[in-house]
């Protein structure tokens, strides 16, 4: 194919995410060590292994500078704050004050997600987010951390992908708590967490303001995990398939949690006045799948493929980078707020798509934002390789190689495209021979 170079908005703020989970490691009390104790991930790797970030946290900041980061997507492990419900520790908040102080010091923003699929064992074992009481549970934890480090921090993602932690919770069963085919709890779910978050909302805004932060330096969230979900054929049943996996998989979740409008098959709760719950909508976007009807209500009447002749990522998702566009086009045209994607990638051991996946995606992402489109931010899936839930440390998202014998960093070719494109906010002639170029042709 032939490359075509272009820029980027000066005030495009660009960088790199993770989880705690993902990355810190240390025998915390939390749904996946768990797991990973029971066996259950898929390579029999560990999280109490991950990338030992809670011990390399000066050197991990150093790789995000090396990399002209300017904002940093990271995560709070619940567990590590509050091991026992209602004793906080401040020897945990302490580790999060550390680091997003050193972020500061490096000119580096922190954008920080309170919650990202793990839950205390305490909490997990009382029924997690399917129990009336999370609700109070994780205001109580977001009450403390905010407290802790509200001085520090005004930008924040209150919960990442509910539908994805829900529907392979409980409907899937491959992450814990393990059931299959609940699909009433999965809606209990979906419930509960849209109320945490637009409670979450208001009590973040209410606690920044009492620190002295004005309305406008505000930023709160929520990531949602949005797919492309395209029609395998033409039938009736195929085109009412897509429509109930839009509708339940993330349509509804994105109406419940920005609006306070619950719509069907969520209970309606009329105790939140209408109005724009959140001050950005994260949407973590990766592939699309091809929804085709069954007459099989266990599956929700679907079954989701690939289309045939199709770049496929590692794990066998389509590359498609179309679906960037097509996702912001529709949440901004719906709901003109502020977009910020808040996970992009591929898992790419080799290091052999990654470069041309973040060519074609931001390429897509500069065409939204010219036609229109308020993209304010792009954070890129992950800073380095690590602990991807059920997959493990064999699926390999990271702009920097990990060793886990060794907890060795090592930049790929394609994080140094990235590094520059972050620097130079552009994407050059010289850039696209350098990274992308085999025998393509570059034009103007």
């Amino acid at each position: 194919m032939a490359y075509k170079t272009f820029k980027l908005p000066e005030d495009l703020l660009m960088g790199s995410a993770t989880a705690a989970t993902h990355i810190e490691g240390g025998e915390q009390p939390h749904n996946w060590y768990r797991w990973s104790e029971l066996g259950k991930i898929q390579d029999g790797s560990h999280s109490k292994v991950a990338c030992d970030h809670i011990n390399h946290i000066e050197s991990d900041v150093k790789l995000l500078k090396a990399i002209q980061t300017e904002t940093y997507r990271m995560g709070i492990e619940w567990s590590r704050i509050e091991p026992v419900e209602g004793q906080f520790s401040q020897e945990g908040i302490e580790l999060y004050r550390k680091e997003i102080k050193l972020l500061l010091k490096n000119n580096i923003r922190p954008l920080v997600t309170l919650w990202h699929f793990s839950n205390p064992l305490w909490m997990e074992d009382d029924g997690g987010w399917i129990n009336p009481k999370c609700v109070d549970r994780y205001l109580n934890y977001v009450r403390f951390v905010v407290d802790e480090l509200g001085d520090l921090v005004t930008d924040w993602v209150t919960i990442n992908e509910p539908n994805v932690y829900l529907f392979f919770g409980y409907f899937e069963g491959r992450w814990p708590p393990g059931m299959r085919g609940k699909v009433r709890k999965y809606l209990r779910g979906a419930n509960h967490f849209a109320k945490a978050h637009l409670k979450a909302y208001d009590q973040i805004h209410e606690q920044l303001k009492a620190k002295g932060h004005k309305s406008e330096e505000i930023h709160v969230g929520v990531a949602h995990h949005l797919r492309i979900f395209d029609m395998f054929d033409k039938r009736h049943l195929t085109k009412m398939a897509a429509y109930v996996s839009n509708h339940l998989f993330q349509w509804m979740y994105l109406e419940a949690m920005t609006h306070a409008r619950f719509v069907f098959p969520l209970k309606w709760h009329r105790e939140f006045p209408k109005k724009n719950y959140c001050d950005f909508i994260g949407i973590n976007y990766y592939s699309r799948d091809l929804v085709k009807g069954i007459y099989n209500p266990g599956t929700l009447f679907n079954e989701l493929y690939v289309k045939k002749g199709k770049a496929v990522n590692d794990l066998g998702w389509e590359i498609y980078p179309k679906g960037l566009f097509r996702i912001c086009k529709r949440v901004y045209k719906h709901y003109k707020i502020p977009i910020f994607i808040t996970e992009n990638g591929i898992c790419d051991a080799n290091d052999e798509q990654r470069a041309k996946f973040i060519y074609d995606h931001l390429k897509q992402l500069n065409k939204a934002i010219k036609k229109g489109i308020d993209i304010r931010r792009y954070y890129h899936w992950s800073t380095m390789d690590n602990f991807e839930w059920a997959e493990g440390v064999s699926a390999r998202f990271g702009l920097y190689h990990n060793n886990y014998e060794t907890q060795e960093r090592t930049l790929r070719d394609s994080g140094k495209f990235y590094g520059e494109i972050c620097k130079k906010k552009k994407v050059s002639r010289k850039m696209i021979k350098k990274y992308l170029l085999k025998r393509e042709e570059v034009e103007a």
